[in-house]
C-alpha cells in the first residue's frame, strides 16, 4: 500500500468518525428536545439520589490529557508496521472486533463484575469500555455476596454520554425485569409471591418484584375479610389478574388461587348434593334476610325463616360470623346451582303433641312478642305462639288497646282457652286467672236492692255509676227524679258525686246493669193522683211567674201550672197582679204522670167541662194491670219472680 493510499484511508476513517460523533450529538439533542419531561424527570431522580446519598454520588473522572509511558504521533500510527503484515493486521483486528458484543441501548445486558468498592461496581458488558454502577442501586443482600467475576444484569441506559462514559443502571434493570416477570406471570397464570406492605382504602398494597401492586379486599379470600390489619407484613402467593404496563397498574388476587383449589371440591359437592342431606358449613356472611353458609366451595342461603321455629328479628340472634354449624339441605336448583339450607329442620317441630303439652285451662307463662289493635301475641316456646284477644284481657275493664295492660317483651301468665291444631292457633286469656265477678252478681246486687256508687261519667242519655271496681250501671235520665223534668244529667248530678241507686235490672248476656235513682223514694205521683184528681180544687203558693202563666207549688210538693188565660177576673197583666209567694187556687183540669204535668183553671164552668172531657179520653185500666213507673215494692216483687223463673229453668235443665 502506498503512502498516498494510506493517508487517504486514514482521512476517510477520521471523517467517518467525526460524522458519527456529530450524528450522535444531533440525535442526543433531538431526543432531549423531544422528551424534555423525561429529561427533567431523570434529573429529578438524580437530584433525589444525590440528596439521599451525597457521599455516594456518581462522579466522572476528568481527563487532563497527560499520559504515562511512550507516546506516538498520528503519522507514526498510520505508517506501516514492521511487526505485522497487512494480512496479519486485518486478522488481528477481526479477532479483536469479535470480542466486542453487539449491544443496543435501553435493554438489559449481562455483564461481569470487574471490581467492587465502597462507591461503585465496575461492570464489563463486552463493550470497548467498562460501565460504572453506584452501589446504592444494589440491594444489601446482593451487594454483600457480589464478587469480581460474578455475572450481573444491568440496564444499558446509554452507550456513551458527552464524556464518553458508558451509562449502566442496576435499578432500571430490576424494574424492567420485574415488569417482564409480571407480564410473563399474567400471560401464563404463574403463581407469584408478594409481601403485603400496608392497608389502603379498598384493599392492600403488595410488594411484588419490587413493584407496588394492588390487592382488592374482595380478592384476599373467598370469605369476607373483617380484619385487614391481620394481613399486613405477611408474605402470600398471588395471581396477576390485571396488568397495564403503560399506566403502571398491577392488580393481583389471592382469592383466585383459593377458588381454583376449591373448584374440584365444589364440583364434587354439586354432584352429590341433594335435599335432606346434613352438611357442615361456616357462616360466611350475615344479612337482614338470612345467612350465607360456605359448604366448602359452594355457598348456600339459610333464610331467616329457616333459622328457628320461633320468631327471629335478625339472624345475629342465632348465629355469628365464622361459626361452624350443621345445616340441612332443603332444596337444590341444578340450573342456577342455588342451595337452600335450613337449621330449624334439624329439630323436632314444636307443634308435635301440642294438645298434650298445652291442654285447655292450663296456666302458662309466655313473652309478649307482638301487639296488635285486636290483641297481644304470646310466645310460649320457640315456634309456639298464642293470641290473647282484647276481649279476653279483663272481665270488667273496657280496654281500648292491649297496650293498656301489656308491653312488648313482658312475661305474663295466661290460661289456654283452646287450640286449633290445623291452623296452628292457640287462644289464650288473662281474665280467666280471676273469678268472673258476674257469676255471683245477683247475690251481691239483687234486683231491687239499694246501693251507693260514684258517678264515673255523664252522657246525654244518663249517668254511669260505679258500684265496685269494674262493675258499672246506668241510670237513665228519666230515672233521676220523680218530679223534675231533667233534660241533661248535669242538671241533677256531678261527676265524682256519690249517688244512691236501686238495681232495676241485670242483663247477663250483654253484661249491663240498669239502675235508678228516683226509685230510692216512693213514687209521689200515686199520692198526687189521689189528692189532685180531675175536677179537684187545689190551693198553693206561686213559685214562678212567666209570660204564659203561673207555676203553683201544691202542698204535697207537686207543681202545677195555671195559664194566664185561665185566671178569673179581668186581669190585664198577671205579672203585676201576682207575686211569688201569693196564695192561689184552681181546679185540676189536667193530670199527666208521664209528662209530670198538672194544670189548673180558676174558671169553674170551664174547669168542669175540661175535667169531664179528660175523664172520657182517659183509657180504662183492666183489673190487676199495673201502670206507670214501678215502685220499689214492685221492683222487689219483679226480682222475686225473675229468681223463681231462673230456678225453674235450671231444674228443667237438670
Amino acid at each position: 500500500m502506498s503512502e498516498e493510499q494510506k493517508e487517504n484511508t486514514q482521512n476517510e476513517e477520521i471523517e467517518e468518525t467525526t460524522t458519527a460523533e456529530e450524528q450522535v450529538d444531533v440525535e442526543t439533542e433531538v431526543a432531549e428536545a423531544e422528551a424534555p419531561e423525561e429529561k427533567e424527570a431523570s434529573e429529578d431522580v438524580k437530584d433525589e439520589e444525590s440528596k439521599e446519598t451525597p457521599e455516594e454520588a456518581f462522579e466522572l473522572p476528568n481527563y487532563s490529557g497527560d499520559v504515562e509511558g511512550e507516546t506516538y504521533t498520528f503519522d507514526q500510527l498510520q505508517a506501516e508496521s514492521e511487526d505485522y503484515t497487512d494480512e496479519e493486521f486485518h486478522e488481528l483486528a477481526g479477532m479483536y472486533e469479535g470480542t466486542l458484543s453487539e449491544i443496543e441501548e435501553k435493554e438489559i445486558v449481562t455483564g461481569i463484575v470487574v471490581s467492587v468498592d465502597d462507591k461503585y461496581v465496575i461492570v464489563d458488558i463486552g463493550f470497548k469500555s467498562e460501565g460504572i454502577v453506584p452501589v446504592n442501586e444494589f440491594s444489601n443482600k446482593v451487594l454483600d455476596n457480589l464478587q469480581p467475576g460474578d455475572e450481573v444484569e444491568v440496564f444499558l441506559d446509554r452507550v456513551e454520554d458527552r464524556e464518553g462514559q458508558l451509562i449502566l443502571s442496576r435499578r432500571k434493570a430490576d424494574i424492567l425485569q420485574a415488569w417482564e416477570n409480571l407480564e410473563e406471570a399474567y400471560e401464563t397464570g404463574e403463581v407469584i409471591e408478594g409481601h403485603i406492605k400496608r392497608r389502603i382504602k379498598g384493599g392492600m398494597v403488595v410488594d411484588v418484584f419490587g413493584i407496588d401492586a394492588f390487592l382488592p379486599g374482595s380478592q384476599i379470600d373467598v370469605r369476607p375479610v373483617r380484619d385487614f390489619d391481620a394481613y399486613v407484613d405477611r408474605t402470600m402467593e398471588f395471581q396477576v389478574v390485571k396488568l397495564n404496563m403503560q399506566a403502571e397498574n398491577v392488580v393481583i388476587s389471592h382469592r383466585a388461587l383459593i377458588e381454583s383449589d376449591l373448584e374440584e371440591q365444589r364440583e364434587e359437592i354439586l354432584e352429590t348434593i341433594e335435599a335432606g342431606q346434613v352438611l357442615e358449613g361456616i357462616v360466611k356472611n350475615i344479612t337482614d334476610f338470612g345467612v350465607f353458609i360456605d359448604l366448602g366451595g359452594v355457598d348456600g342461603l339459610l333464610h331467616i325463616t329457616d333459622l328457628s321455629w320461633g320468631r327471629v328479628d335478625h339472624p345475629e340472634e342465632i348465629v355469628k360470623l365464622d361459626q361452624k354449624m350443621n345445616v340441612a339441605v332443603i332444596d337444590f336448583d341444578e340450573d342456577s346451582k342455588r342451595v337452600s339450607l335450613g337449621l330449624k329442620q334439624l329439630q323436632p317441630h314444636p307443634w308435635n303433641d301440642i294438645d298434650i303439652k298445652y291442654p285447655d285451662n292450663m296456666r302458662v307463662q309466655g313473652r309478649v312478642v307482638s301487639i296488635a289493635d285486636y290483641g297481644a301475641f304470646i310466645e310460649l316456646e320457640k315456634g309456639v305462639e298464642g293470641l290473647i284477644h282484647i276481649s279476653e284481657m279483663s272481665w270488667t275493664q273496657h280496654i281500648k288497646h292491649p297496650s293498656q295492660l301489656v308491653q312488648k317483651d313482658d312475661i305474663i301468665e295466661c290460661v289456654v282457652l283452646n287450640i286449633n291444631e290445623e291452623e296452628k292457633k292457640i287462644s289464650l286469656g288473662v281474665k280467666q286467672l280471676e273469678q268472673d265477678p258476674w257469676e255471683d252478681l245477683l247475690e251481691r246486687y239483687p234486683v231491687g236492692s239499694k246501693h251507693k256508687g260514684e258517678v264515673r261519667n255523664l252522657t246525654n242519655f244518663g249517668v254511669f255509676v260505679e258500684l265496685e271496681p269494674g262493675i258499672d250501671g246506668l241510670v237513665h235520665v228519666s230515672d233521676l227524679s220523680w218530679t223534675e223534668n231533667i233534660e241533661h244529667p248535669n242538671e241533677a248530678v256531678d261527676k265524682g258525686q256519690e249517688l244512691e241507686v236501686v238495681i232495676l235490672a241485670v242483663d247477663f248476656d250483654n253484661r249491663r246493669i240498669t239502675l235508678g235513682h228516683k226509685q230510692v223514694e216512693d213514687n209521689p205521683w200515686e199520692k198526687y193522683a189521689e189528692e189532685y184528681g180531675l175536677g179537684t180544687k187545689a190551693e198553693g203558693t206561686v213559685s214562678k211567674i212567666t209570660d204564659k202563666g203561673l207555676f203553683v207549688e201544691l202542698p204535697l210538693g207537686a207543681e202545677a201550672f195555671l195559664p194566664a188565660s185561665k185566671l178569673e177576673g179581668d186581669i190585664e197583666d198577671h205579672k203585676e197582679a201576682f207575686s211569688e209567694g201569693d196564695t192561689v187556687s184552681g181546679f185540676v183540669v189536667k193530670f199527666d204522670e208521664s209528662s209530670k204535668t198538672i194544670e189548673l183553671n180558676q174558671l169553674e164552668s170551664e174547669s168542669k167541662k175540661e175535667a169531664s172531657k179528660a175523664k172520657k179520653k182517659a183509657p180504662k185500666k183492666p183489673e190487676n194491670i199495673e201502670t206507670g213507673t214501678p215502685t220499689l215494692g214492685e221492683v222487689s216483687g219483679l226480682a222475686e219472680k225473675l229468681a223463681g223463673k231462673k230456678k225453674e229453668e235450671e231444674e228443667n235443665e237438670d
